[in-house]
């Protein structure tokens, strides 16, 4: 580039450091880009919305990898081994099974205390919170120190899963995407949506499960308009981390072979049972977090306690566990049941000590996440329930690991109230379609019996336990939704009777004009008629094209309610024109200020009173 170095302060001076100056002509670069797609692909149209969803992705993907390799070096520098963190305790003296943990939670504490001490805005809003009841915003220090805490927690044994920080450290980069390209707060918490999608992906390598997750958990909706951003994101998360992680199936899958008709029948049995005991598992992890809170001890002091149990757990090691532990997230625990004999009391004690050792680590407030310690459950529920149709049907060779690999799905549809997404990632992480039919079964089985016992899922226990009390999010309503379809218009050429006859036979104001392919051009207003009503030649000659106003404000049909409002600020009318899209410009309905205002007036009102 030859031309001169630009004087302006805010680009650079000639008396810049070149380092300096280079980086701010890379901004100003960015920035005309930016300016750029935003004229091109306007914010209504949801090829942008796409391009930014892709450009989330790629920064989850990162954060994901990063966080991984993080873990996976801290943990070297403990313990110099390569060995699953599970089967680590078993190399180690019976001091350091105690006080690891038990450090690791003071540290993971301090860490917690120091990053409160530094915040001016309060606890920090997570991932979900932050889209469905809060405005998308989630703050970057605050994000990083609880990453931190989480690190050093999972990498001190603690019974928590990974995935949480993943998920958070991208949906706080979807946060910050949006805020700095200033897009409305709807599109703000689809960004973070996005994020969250991106971090899920990333941790099991599932891009489909990334998205339904998002979508079923966090916004309640399958619709295109939302999931299709989420897939995006989810699939080049994907795409990205498998260059450095691999693409490789999460859990080796055994051999499952050909299920028989009359297994589908257990195999809903076994939804059955793990529909029963998923209300169980939540009410222990809701009773750990109280009892903690009724210690009334310091944060360090109660995260260093939680490390203490969970040393206290992994002291009891009976041979019968294979070698394994109830320290991290059970990864590999559950590799070896799938793989492995074992005997049923071994599976019954690491399922009781690995479910008090989870309690104890997010009871004492510990930040990670309880989707793998889920799968573990439900793996060891799967295999105890297929050990125990084999010893009641010695000759109908039964293979315990296959129930293993469906009770982990059933198990985390009844926690998660998620049957699909529950569906979609046993049959990611283990890539064998043997697994699809006793899945459905059993996963749908799980989630209607879960949810007649017990309308809480482990998500909005979450939101309940930080005092959220979220109905239905108005955010996720758009225009389309509350539109009247097909309104009165007339064409362009339509004569002044057609149009009175028209505006009479109405109470509304307004009437909107189209051509041909019903593209809208603009609306006549009754007033305008009043001149031409005591003239009995001009009416004769006058058409639509000579009274409409082609300045009457637009919705697009997938515009947010808060959208609507501000764009009915502008405009006297009762009604507005909705566009299908702003390149085609189609009439497909009309939307009321009435009903928006009855709509939001109803939502408020409904989450007072929950």
């Amino acid at each position: 580039m030859n031309n001169p170095p630009p004087t302006d302060p805010k680009v650079g001076t000639a008396s810049s450091p070149p380092l300096k100056l280079f980086l701010r002509r890379v901004v100003v670069q960015l920035l005309r880009l930016r300016v750029w797609i935003t004229e091109s692909a306007p914010v209504d149209l949801w090829e942008s919305t796409y391009f930014w969803a892709a450009i989330v992705g790629f920064c989850g993907a990162f954060s994901s990898v990063a966080f991984r390799e993080a873990l996976q070096q801290m943990e070297k520098l403990l313990y110099q081994s390569n060995n699953s963190l599970e089967f680590i305790p078993e190399t180690l003296p019976w001091w350091a099974r105690l006080l690891i943990p038990a450090a690791g939670g003071l540290v993971a504490g301090s860490i917690l205390l120091f990053g409160q001490k530094m915040s001016s805005v309060g606890r920090a809003a997570d991932f979900m919170e932050a889209v469905v009841v809060g405005n998308g915003v989630i703050r970057m220090r605050a994000t990083l120190v609880k990453s931190v805490s989480s690190l050093v927690t999972i990498s001190s044994g603690g019974s928590i899963g990974r995935e949480g920080s993943m998920v958070q450290l991208a949906s706080m980069l979807g946060s910050l995407l949006g805020r700095a390209t200033k897009v409305s707060p709807a599109k703000l918490r689809l960004l973070v949506a996005c994020g969250a999608a991106s971090g899920i992906a990333c941790a099991y390598n599932a891009p489909l499960t990334g998205a339904f997750f998002v979508a079923e958990i966090v916004l309640g909706s399958i619709a295109m308009e939302s999931i299709g951003p989420l897939i995006v994101a989810s699939v080049v998360a994907t795409v990205i981390a498998s260059q450095f992680l691999g693409a490789q199936a999460i859990y080796r899958m055994p051999d499952f072979g050909v299920v028989r008709n009359w297994e589908l029948i257990a195999h809903a049995g076994l939804g059955v049972v793990a529909g029963l005991v998923a209300p169980l598992f939540l009410f222990a992890l809701r009773g750990g977090e109280l009892l903690f809170k009724r210690t009334s001890l310091p944060l360090v002091l109660k995260l260093g306690l939680g490390g203490l149990l969970v040393g206290v757990l992994s002291l009891g090691q009976p041979a019968s566990w294979n070698g394994s532990s109830v320290w991290g997230n059970g990864y590999g625990v559950t590799d070896s049941v799938l793989h492995n004999d074992w005997v049923w009391y071994g599976l019954l004690g690491i399922l009781v000590f690995k479910v008090l050792a989870t309690v104890a680590t997010t009871g004492s407030g510990a930040v990670g996440g309880v989707f793998t310690p889920t799968l573990f459950c439900g793996a060891i529920i799967g295999a105890l329930y297929g050990e125990a149709l084999r010893a009641l049907l010695p000759d109908a060779q039964i293979t315990p690991s296959s129930f293993a690999v469906v009770g982990m799905g059933c198990f985390l549809a009844g926690m998660t109230r998620a049957p699909i997404m529950s569906i979609l990632i046993v049959f990611e992480m283990t890539h064998n379609d043997a697994t699809i039919m006793p899945l459905m079964l059993s996963c749908v089985t799980a989630f209607f019996v879960a949810k007649s016992l017990s309308p809480e899922s482990v998500y909005t226990r979450q939101l309940r336990g930080n005092n959220i009390h979220g109905g239905q999010p108005l955010f996720l309503l758009h225009v389309r939704d509350l539109m009247k379809k097909d309104p009165i218009c007339v064409m362009g050429t339509s004569g002044f009777a057609q149009i009175a006859a028209s505006l009479a036979a109405n109470t509304f104001k307004f009437l909107y004009v189209v051509d041909g392919d019903r593209r809208f051009l603009g609306a006549i207003a009754l007033q305008d008629l009043k001149p031409f009503l005591h003239d009995t030649d001009l009416p004769q000659v006058v058409i639509a094209l000579d009274l409409l106003h082609d300045d009457i404000p637009i919705l697009s049909s997938d515009a947010s309610l808060k959208e609507s409002l501000e764009v009915f600020a502008r405009h006297d009318g009762e009604r507005l024109p909705v566009i299908d899209n702003i390149r085609e410009r189609r009439l497909v309905g009309s939307l009321a200020k009435t009903d928006v205002l009855l709509t939001l007036a109803h939502g408020a009102g409904g989450a007072q009173e929950s």
